[in-house]
């Protein structure tokens, strides 16, 4: 009976990841309204326990497990970029508009706000070369601009490694806690989504927070969010790199 089991769910791995996510969100909008009185929306407390999944598998989480080897496609980028473009087609033109000059500024003092961060907890944690401090202040922008910065400023791998951490701690802080402060910081328009997205920047994260916070402020944030990775990536390696070593 196992083995027969364990072949259809084989054959249909993709369609099990869909029923085992179904089955958690369940669980967590359950929680939510049972226990938290919805204080904790239902899909914060469903990331926490991807989380903590997690935990139970390898390199590429709950996914190295054969019976869940489906939730490597379900969980991959290609779906998660599929999900954020296909959110693109609730987006209002004139509200995007009407927030361009916030979201430029926003922007800009995203990332360099971002990466100044990151250089000053990495000079406390003992990195003194320009090279290291410019990789990992990147790493806190986003852990793609981690990486490319160290790439191209020829940083070692414990750096570049760092600086992807540091990159994911943020998308998970992000991504927990967008629907916790979302009323306290009137995050609830476009206008104060694409703000948003603009200042912390990690896609994947403001993605899921704005989701779980309220899914049609989704295209606005990750909106600006994808331009901060190409602005971090474009001034982190060149313009903040030599403005840091300017300055040591």
């Amino acid at each position: 009976m196992l083995e027969t089991i364990n072949q259809l769910i084989g054959k249909n791995g993709l369609i099990f990841a869909f029923l085992f996510v179904g089955v958690v969100m369940l669980f967590s909008f359950w929680f939510s309204n049972t226990f938290t009185r919805k204080k904790i929306p239902g899909v914060a407390i469903a990331i926490l326990i991807g989380l903590g999944l997690a935990l139970f598998g390898g390199k590429k989480g709950i996914a190295d497990i054969p019976l869940f080897a489906g939730m490597a496609l379900l969980g991959g980028s290609m779906l998660r970029d599929f999900t954020v473009v296909a959110t693109a087609m609730g987006a209002d033109l004139d509200k995007i508009k009407h927030a361009g000059l916030a979201g430029a500024i926003a922007l800009i003092i995203g990332v360099i706000a971002s990466f100044f961060f990151g250089v000053i907890v990495a000079y406390f944690l003992g990195y003194t070369d320009a090279e290291s401090l410019a990789t990992i202040g990147a790493g806190a922008c986003t852990y793609i601009v981690g990486p490319v910065t160290g790439s191209a400023l020829g940083a070692s791998s414990d750096v570049i490694a760092i600086s992807i951490a540091a990159g994911v701690v943020k998308t998970i802080v992000t991504t927990i806690g967008t629907p916790l402060v979302a009323k306290s910081i009137q995050l609830d328009n476009p206008h104060s989504a694409v703000v948003f997205g603009g200042l912390i920047g990690t896609t994947s994260g403001v993605a899921a927070g704005l989701a779980a916070t309220d899914p049609k402020l989704v295209p606005y944030g990750a909106l600006t969010a994808t331009f901060y990775t190409g602005l971090g990536c474009l001034i982190c390696p060149s313009v903040l790199y030599l403005l840091l070593r300017t300055v040591l």
